[in-house]
C-alpha cells in the first residue's frame, strides 16, 4: 500500500470525525460542546464500548460474531428474571454472566472444534440465544419493583467531578467500566502473548498452526471474551433503563461490527485495535446525539452507518494490498 494512500485513510478517519464534531457544534452550539452532553455521550456508548472492545479480540483472528446484540438481550433476562424470584444481585449478574460465558463456548465449539465459518455459526446462535429470551421471559418486558433500585443505581451513578449551577456533575459508572474493559483489552491483546498469537492467526491461520501456536484452543477462548463482554453490555443496558426485554440489544451487534471496522481505517496492516475501535465507538456516539439533538430520523442514522461500514470496509481492504 502507498503511503499516500495510507495517509489518507488515516487522515481521513480522524479529519471526519472532527468534522461530525465542527458540524453539530455549529448546528446545536449551545448544548454540543457543552461538559454536561459529553459526559451524558459517554454514558450513552459505554454498553456498545464494552460489546466493541470485546468484539474486537474475535475480530483480530479474522473471525466475528454475530450473536452478541442477542446475547445481551439473553444476558440481561436472565438477570431480570432472578431479580424478579427476588435473588440477591449478585446472583443475577453471576448467572448473566455464566450465560455469556456459555454462549461463547457454543460459539468457539462451532467454529474451531466443529468447522463451521463464524458468519453461519454466529448467525445460528443469534436465533438461538434470541429464542431463549423470548422463551423464558414470554416474551414481556420486566421492570418496575421486580428491578432491585440498587441494581438501577449503579448506572444512574458515578463520581462527583463539580457542579453546573444547582447541578452535580457526576463521571458516570457506566463510563468507568467502559474505560476498564478497554485497559483489561488493550492489555491483553498488545502486552500478552495471548494477543500476539490472535494477531498471528489472523494474519495466517496455518502458518500460526505450523509455527506451534494452538489456534483451535485461542479461537475459542477469544469466543468466551467476546460472549462475556456481550453480557456485561446487557447488564449495563438493563441497569441503566431498569428493565430487560428480549430485543434490547438488537442494535449492538451492528454498531460493534461497524465501530471495529472503522478503527481498522487507523492501522497501518488494517488491522483491528482496540483503541482505534473506540474511535469507532465515540464516532457513532457523537453522531447518534447529535441526529437525536437536531431531531433528525432514526432512519437517517442507519443510512449513515451503512455507509460508514461500506466506506471502512473499503479503506481496510485497500490497506491490504501491494
Amino acid at each position: 500500500m502507498s503511503a499516500t494512500l495510507l495517509t489518507l485513510r488515516r487522515a481521513g478517519t480522524l479529519l471526519g470525525f472532527l468534522a461530525i464534531i465542527v458540524f453539530f457544534s455549529l448546528n446545536i452550539p449551545n448544548t454540543f460542546l457543552t461538559l454536561p452532553n459529553w459526559l451524558n455521550i459517554s454514558q450513552q456508548v459505554s454498553m456498545l464500548a464494552v460489546v466493541a472492545f470485546t468484539m474486537t479480540v474475535v475480530m483480530v483472528m479474522g473471525d466475528f460474531d454475530l450473536s452478541v446484540g442477542s446475547m445481551a438481550s439473553l444476558a440481561g433476562i436472565i438477570a431480570a428474571i432472578l431479580f424478579r424470584a427476588e435473588q440477591p444481585i449478585l446472583v443475577g449478574i453471576i448467572a448473566a454472566l455464566a450465560a455469556g460465558l456459555l454462549g461463547g463456548i457454543v460459539n468457539g465449539v462451532l467454529v474451531s472444534y466443529v468447522g463451521i465459518t463464524p458468519f453461519v455459526a454466529t448467525l445460528g446462535t443469534l436465533t438461538m440465544f434470541s429464542g431463549t429470551a423470548f422463551l423464558i421471559s414470554g416474551g414481556e418486558t420486566i421492570f418496575g419493583r421486580d428491578i432491585p433500585e440498587a441494581f438501577g443505581m449503579f448506572a444512574r451513578g458515578g463520581i462527583p467531578i463539580g457542579m453546573v449551577g444547582e447541578r452535580v456533575l457526576v463521571f458516570p459508572n457506566l463510563t468507568l467500566l467502559a474505560l476498564f474493559v478497554l485497559v483489561v483489552i488493550w492489555v491483553l491483546l498488545e502486552q500478552t502473548p495471548f494477543g500476539r498469537r490472535l494477531y498471528a492467526i489472523g494474519g495466517n491461520a496455518e502458518a500460526a498452526r505450523l509455527g506451534g501456536v494452538r489456534v483451535r484452543l485461542l479461537r475459542l477462548f477469544a469466543f468466551m471474551i467476546t460472549g462475556v463482554g456481550a453480557a456485561v453490555g446487557g447488564l449495563m443496558y438493563a441497569s441503566r433503563v431498569a428493565s430487560a426485554n428480549p430485543t434490547q440489544g438488537a442494535g449492538l451487534m451492528l454498531d460493534a461490527i461497524a465501530a471495529v471496522f472503522l478503527g481498522m481505517t487507523l492501522s497501518e496492516e488494517g488491522e483491528p485495535h482496540v483503541l482505534g475501535t473506540l474511535l469507532g465507538v465515540l464516532i457513532l456516539g457523537v453522531l447518534d446525539n447529535g441526529l437525536t439533538q437536531m431531531r433528525v430520523d432514526s432512519y437517517v442514522r442507519e443510512i449513515l452507518i451503512g455507509a460508514i461500514i461500506i466506506g471502512a470496509v473499503t479503506f481496510s481492504s485497500l490497506s491490504k494490498r501491494k
